[in-house]
């Protein structure tokens, strides 16, 4: 008998349990079961396998997943994706619909995603579109396990490979309170922007990688102060109090730029034009309800995006 025959959901949904919280005793918990119980499943997993793919940690309190482990548990985690997807297909389908597409977008992408999810509730009334929204690398993570259908962000990924589509133009610019000294100033320069904080997104974050490749440029090398923060609305907010300045897309900030409470720097080569892409994962068969969601985004050509007019910036 072959040992994938031999191998059951209940044994890697342990491990899974065990990899996400940390020892045997907090995973037959959350599993509901008993430790000996969890312990079982594992021994029967390594059995199967022939490998070990748990180690005890170094004070003995946790268990830690072995590199074998780490295989086997990334199988795991696209198994329970799938099994995800399953159920949620199914229960779109006893509701009457076609189908259910998972829609995973950046955070910068929040500001009009809720829009575009329901001008998709107009023109595909019978496609459940279920969103999410993370950092890049949630949304990386996510196209990587399958566990989004398709995602909106502002640069593809090299990893896993997916089919891209631009679907409308991404402004970036540095804001400022209204009140700021270099806020009346035109034509500024690098050695203008040296002395100012620059308030951040985390490492990672595309908006991150966008405004260190300017200040670069900008600066020729020259080393910006920098303060991290994790969320957009924080680092808006922070400007509007006057902790510093931000590089940030434009569709972040749109309200508050017409209503007056952040202005955009006339600083160098700004507003930087990037796109929105439509990816989808290409290790995935796209089913008709995806290539239908897919296909009405791609139709709206952008008109879901927010409205920043040259004015702005």
């Amino acid at each position: 008998m072959s040992w994938l025959e031999t191998i059951t959901l209940k044994q890697l949904r342990a491990l899974l349990a065990v990899e996400r919280h940390g020892s045997i005793s907090a995973a037959a918990e959350a599993l509901h079961l008993t430790p000996p119980a969890v312990h079982s499943q594992i021994k029967a997993l390594e059995g199967a396998l022939e490998v070990s793919v748990l180690s005890r940690t170094a004070d003995s309190a946790g268990s830690r997943v072995t590199p074998e482990g780490q295989i086997v548990l990334e199988a795991a985690l696209r198994m329970e994706v799938a099994l995800g997807q399953v159920d949620r297909q199914i229960a779109a389908m006893r509701r009457g619909q076609t189908g259910s597409v998972t829609l995973g977008v950046v955070s910068t992408a929040k500001y009009f995603a809720p829009r575009l999810v329901k001008t998709l509730g107009t023109l595909c009334p019978d496609v459940e579109i279920v969103l999410h929204v993370g950092n890049r690398d949630a949304v990386i993570e996510g196209l990587e396990r399958l566990s989004f259908d398709l995602a909106i962000m502002g640069r593809p990924p090299r990893q896993p490979m997916v089919e891209a589509h631009p679907i409308g133009d991404h402004p970036h610019a540095i804001l400022a309170p209204p009140d700021h000294p270099l806020a009346a100033r035109s034509a500024l320069s690098g050695a203008d922007l040296a002395e100012e904080t620059f308030l951040s997104r985390e490492v990672g974050s595309g908006t991150r990688i966008l405004m260190t490749r300017y200040l670069d440029r900008l600066g020729e090398g020259q080393v910006f102060r920098t303060v991290e923060m994790g969320s957009n609305e924080t680092i808006k907010q922070a400007v509007m109090a006057g902790l510093g300045i931000a590089f940030l897309s434009l569709h972040t900030a749109t309200a508050e730029l017409q209503h007056g409470q952040l202005v955009t720097l006339d600083a160098p080569q700004l507003p930087i034009m990037r796109h929105w892409f439509l990816v989808r994962p290409l290790d995935a068969s796209p089913r008709p309800a995806t290539a239908r969601v897919a296909e009405a985004i791609q139709g709206l050509k952008g008109s879901f995006l927010p409205i920043t007019g040259r004015g702005d910036v």
